[in-house]
This record gives structure tokens, C-alpha cells and sequence, in this order.
């Protein structure tokens, strides 16, 4: 523990998702001071449809929980 979960959409490359999981490892341990040895990260893609249900339920629902507020509506996705 920490975990790290990222969803987006789908089109970045599997060397993209590598260096991202990398810069947010190192990222949250120098600002936790822990070891990346109890950090995991995983990343989730999907389409723009598949997208409203995440967005919904992991943005809107949970907006107590959301330290960087989304600026677009998820719908322009479409």
C-alpha cells in the first residue's frame, strides 16, 4: 500500500503506460516518503461509451473524493 489506479481512454502504448506508471511511482513515494517496494500501480483503458459509466461512477459520484476536478464534459467524448 499505496495504490496507484489510472483509467483513461484507450490509444496510448504499452511503453506510454510503462514511463507513466514510473513517473507516478517515483512521484508518490518521494512525496510520502516510502518505498516503491509496497507500491503498485495499475492502469485501466477505455472507449469514450465506456467511458461515461467510469466517469460517472468514479468523477460524479464521488466528487468528496476528487482532489483535480475534471474541466470537460465527458459527453464531448462522444
Amino acid at each position: 500500500m499505496p495504490h496507484i489506479a489510472v483509467k483513461m481512454l484507450k490509444g496510448r502504448t504499452e511503453e506510454q503506460k510503462k514511463k507513466l506508471s514510473a513517473a507516478l511511482v517515483k512521484a508518490l513515494t518521494k512525496e510520502l516518503g516510502c518505498s516503491e517496494h509496497y507500491v503498485t500501480c495499475t492502469i485501466e483503458d477505455y472507449d469514450a461509451q465506456e467511458w461515461q459509466d467510469v466517469f460517472k461512477s468514479e468523477i460524479t459520484d464521488k466528487r468528496d473524493k476528487v482532489y483535480k476536478k475534471a474541466e470537460y464534459d465527458p459527453k464531448d467524448l462522444l
